[in-house]
């Protein structure tokens, strides 16, 4: 019996895409130099026994699987690979339960990240976690790839609210791991293995996810400064006096310059570096005024404190523009997603600026200062070969400058088929074979996402 058929045996008949039309729109996510194969087949599972069948012919078969969600990602960990199984779990988008008491949700991978929070909010509760595309990703990928968002300086990133799993391994044996409770530490910790693992260990098809109670409406201060250096100065005031911002974002001249260019904000020319900082604290004007104190000693040209919610908004535009506005400076863009601690945050920025000179590139930096979490975006003509050769190298000197400030390659985004060789640098010899073992041992067969990580 050949895998369709077998397939068909276990899934309804519209589960199963095999028009080459239709199954060649999941070959890949939205990453930039990432190769990717043709699917043999594309399949959208609706329940827990479904996802056991595909994975139990699949094992029979040693055909290869690439789990994928809503294909938001920026790594190539869900593009597919010649002759796989992709398993969409779009379909499995229903959240099983908001347990006020517990303070809990329980999920489906296809959950959309903003759904998950709008209900949150119906319970007084918040899922904080908020990647830039929370209105389309799925949390399923985003526990594929340990996303973080804009508010991890304050609560953290998605690994923080996984409680517990339910995953189906490469043979269709369903495991259970974490818990429901408050705390629980017996036995090694399964759940955080598989966050951030990229499907390369099993299917995440249920999980239990933490929530906190909504905090109070966040007021914004956006401050101007002359130099990249200044702001970053301020950053790391802000955080050695112990604020907590739920909100610490950077812009450089390039990410302004292409913003004003697009959306006429007005921000002045001569600003090196935005700073963007807010606090949803009981008295958030207070902070922000201690704030603003601290961005004026560190030589800060304007400082700006929002007084209401919607000014807030007002002044958070030119941060969530800023993706699409370097989009429109030419016909790509490669974002990267370096982190690197908070005292190295100026070197980093500066340093990127001496690649962008060095490739005669356009190249835009944008930054969850808090953390330490930059995206610089490189901006190239996808159709000028030389152009598209600079990019890639330009994006690999930012890699191994993160990697010489004491950083890392990757801060949510994931590593998939854009960063592997970067991966293998950062774990060094020993930690790529222990890394490599536990891969054998829950995929001795290697069908899980083949080709990704390492």
């Amino acid at each position: 019996m050949d895998l369709i058929a077998r397939l068909r045996a276990g899934l309804p008949g519209e589960a199963i895409l095999t028009d080459p039309d239709v199954t060649g729109a999941y070959a890949t996510d939205m990453a930039s130099f990432c190769a990717a194969g043709t699917p043999a087949v594309v399949v959208l599972p609706r329940t827990v026994e479904e996802v056991q069948h595909v994975l139990r012919t699949a094992t029979a078969l040693r055909v290869p699987v690439v789990p994928q969600g809503s294909r938001t990602g920026l790594s190539g960990a869900a593009n597919a690979s010649d002759g796989c199984i992709v398993l969409s779990l779009v379909k499995m988008d229903r959240i099983l339960e908001i347990n006020p008491v517990d303070r809990i949700a329980v999920v489906e991978p296809g959950v959309v990240n903003a759904t998950l929070s709008r209900a949150a909010g119906a319970h007084g509760l918040s899922y904080p976690p908020d990647p830039s595309s929370w209105e389309e990703c799925s949390l399923g990928g985003n526990i594929a790839t340990a996303s973080g968002g804009l508010c991890c300086v304050k609560y953290g990133v998605t690994a923080e609210y996984v409680l517990g799993l339910d995953v189906v391994l490469a043979d269709g044996r369903l495991l259970s791991t974490g818990r429901r409770t408050a705390k629980g530490v017996a036995g090694y910790d399964l759940t955080r293995l598989f966050v951030g693992s990229e499907g390369s260990l099993g299917v995440v098809v249920r999980a239990v996810l933490a929530l906190r109670p909504a905090p109070p409406e966040q007021l914004v201060l956006a401050a101007e400064f002359p130099s990249t250096a200044a702001a970053c100065a301020a950053v790391c005031e802000i955080m050695a006096r112990g604020h907590a911002p739920s909100l610490l974002e950077l812009m450089d001249r390039t990410s302004i310059r292409a913003v004003n260019d697009m959306a006429r904000m007005g921000l002045p020319e001569s600003t090196e570096a935005l700073l963007l900082a807010a606090f949803d604290t009981p008295e958030p004007a207070a902070d922000l005024a201690a704030v603003g104190a601290l961005c004026t000693a560190a030589g800060a040209t304007q400082v700006v404190p929002a007084e209401t919610a919607a000014e807030s908004e007002l002044l958070l535009q030119a941060r969530r523009l800023t993706l699409t506005a370097l989009e429109r400076v030419k016909s790509a863009t490669m974002i990267d997603d370096v982190c690197v601690p908070r005292s190295r945050l100026a070197e980093l920025l500066d340093g990127t600026a001496a690649i962008a000179e060095k490739y005669d590139l356009t190249i835009g930096v944008c930054a969850h200062a808090g953390d330490g979490n930059t995206h610089p975006t490189v901006c190239f003509d996808a159709a000028d070969l030389d152009e598209s050769r600079r990019a890639r190298a330009s994006f690999d000197d930012i890699m191994a400058l993160g990697l010489e400030l004491g950083g890392t390659i990757t801060g949510e985004h994931g590593v998939g088929v854009l960063k592997k060789e970067w991966l293998a640098r950062e774990l060094g010899p020993v930690g790529l074979e222990l890394q490599r073992g536990i891969k054998g041992v829950f995929d001795p067969l290697g069908i899980l996402n083949p080709g990704k990580l390492f």
